[in-house]
């Protein structure tokens, strides 16, 4: 019997399809470290991510025959959690007021850490924006979401979702130009997967 580490994500989505308790686990424990990164950047307190983070985990189980094999078992994941992370948002913290009326578009800001920020300096300060924006700006800058997904997901326009990103970028590099933070080398450019655990593969 092969090992449970070496499996590939096809051998995990076609034991979670059968309901194999010791697949179920080896999905968790590949998965969560990331996905529980994932909630942090939406919903800030540990408790209340963890929470969406047993739930998201719940319901890929349930759904698992919903995955139909196009894509990757971990963004079909990915996308349970982000969903997870908006609807406990819109419950608990009124997202959808606080992103409020769509106004005038600023003067889209580009923030770019190439001044020596480390990534975890980027981090806090993204974690520490309003909801909306940081909501937003998760999604666009980190999930790859496109401004009409953006406007769909959320129930807002796309004005609006171009305004919160703009203002939130705006935001970061006032923060930038006035908290003096950790300088550290790190990559001209931030990705996704630097924002996250990388030892869970």
């Amino acid at each position: 019997m092969k090992c449970l580490k070496n499996y590939s994500e096809n051998d995990l989505f076609l034991g979670c399809q059968q309901n194999i308790p010791s697949i179920q686990k080896e999905v968790y424990e590949r998965y969560s470290p990331k996905m529980y990164a994932l909630c942090l950047r939406y919903v800030k307190e540990t408790a209340a991510a963890e929470d969406v983070l047993i739930v998201g985990f719940m319901k890929v189980f349930e759904r698992i025959q919903q995955f139909k094999g196009s894509g990757s078992f971990a963004g079909w994941i990915r996308k349970i959690m982000v969903n997870e992370c908006l609807m406990y948002l819109e419950k608990e913290k009124n997202l959808y007021k606080e992103i409020g009326l769509e106004g005038i578009l600023p003067a889209p800001v580009t923030v770019a850490p190439t001044d020596g920020f480390a990534v975890e300096d980027l981090m806090k300060l993204i974690n520490t924006l309003p909801i909306g924006y940081r909501t937003v700006f998760n999604l666009y800058a980190l999930e790859g979401y496109s401004h009409q997904e953006i406007a769909r997901q959320l129930n807002i326009s796309e004005n609006t979702s171009k305004s919160q990103l703009s203002r939130a970028r705006i935001h970061l590099q006032k923060m930038i130009t006035t908290k003096p933070l950790k300088r550290n080398p790190i990559p001209a450019k931030v990705s996704r997967a630097d924002l996250e655990p990388s030892n869970i593969y």
